[in-house]
């Protein structure tokens, strides 16, 4: 059986998180890009991550987080039973990045200052607005040797790499926080009560069955409904007979 995770934050700051993740996967293809549209989409990608990181102090928030994280593991290392190289492995890793996010300015500051990133930017933002007629020096850039372009695009990851590996370590302690257990949803409907230190929910359910979940909900309450892929005759979407699925609130 196909089955796929469905995740649901319930505040802010993982959306944001969740939404940057997404969009540092889609910069890791710049990596083995040869096409031209591919650096493109790139591009594309690395000016939307300097939006998002603009509009909230993502420094700030992710430096908050590894700093719980060392304090976490500090208490664990108390525990009998804790793999002691495991966990100071892990430790040394997040002091690491705590340093270098300290150490470092904004999130993209010296992206932002780039005088090539900054002559293009701004085109990014209009439909069909990369054309070379439009960009002429980016239309010379993508003509270039692809080991010029790589080079560029690992200088300018580079950059990002602390907040991603940080962001990285934060989903990642976030997601071990819950453990999957099975739901039986009626008529394609579940509610539930989130504890205080619930932040994600997640939802794994079967791809092969004609439904995907929805959720609605805040830090106190949620609900799941379960919504038909292709609706009925009748125009409906929602599913109306009992639904299984595996529920992890984190």
């Amino acid at each position: 059986m196909s089955q796929a995770i469905y995740e649901f934050p319930l505040n802010e700051k993982v959306r944001t998180y969740l939404r940057l993740e997404q969009l540092f996967k889609q910069l890791e293809q710049g990596k083995i890009a040869s096409e031209d549209w591919q650096y493109i989409n790139f591009l594309n990608c690395l000016f939307t991550l300097l939006d998002l990181s603009e509009r909230i102090d993502l420094r700030n928030d992710v430096l908050k987080d590894i700093e719980s994280h060392e304090k976490n593991l500090v208490i664990w290392s108390q525990h009998p039973n804790i793999d002691d190289d495991a966990l100071q492995f892990a430790l040394r890793k997040i002091l690491r990045l705590r340093d270098s996010l300290k150490s470092n300015k904004k999130v993209g500051a010296e992206l932002k200052e780039d005088r090539f990133l900054a002559s293009i930017r701004q085109r990014f933002s209009i439909p069909g607005g990369t054309c070379s007629f439009d960009l002429p020096n980016l239309h010379y850039w993508s003509q270039q040797p692809n080991e010029n372009k790589q080079r560029d695009i690992n200088s300018w990851l580079q950059e990002l790499t602390p907040i991603q590996q940080a962001m990285e370590i934060t989903l990642s302690f976030l997601r071990e926080r819950g453990r999957f257990s099975s739901i039986e949803a009626e008529k394609g409907f579940h509610q539930g009560i989130a504890e205080d230190k619930n932040e994600l929910i997640r939802v794994l359910s079967p791809t092969d069955e004609g439904h995907y979940p929805m959720l609605s909900g805040n830090k106190y309450r949620y609900a799941i409904r379960f919504n038909l892929f292709t609706p009925t005759m009748q125009g409906s979407v929602t599913v109306d007979n009992k639904v299984s699925f595996k529920l992890a609130c984190c």
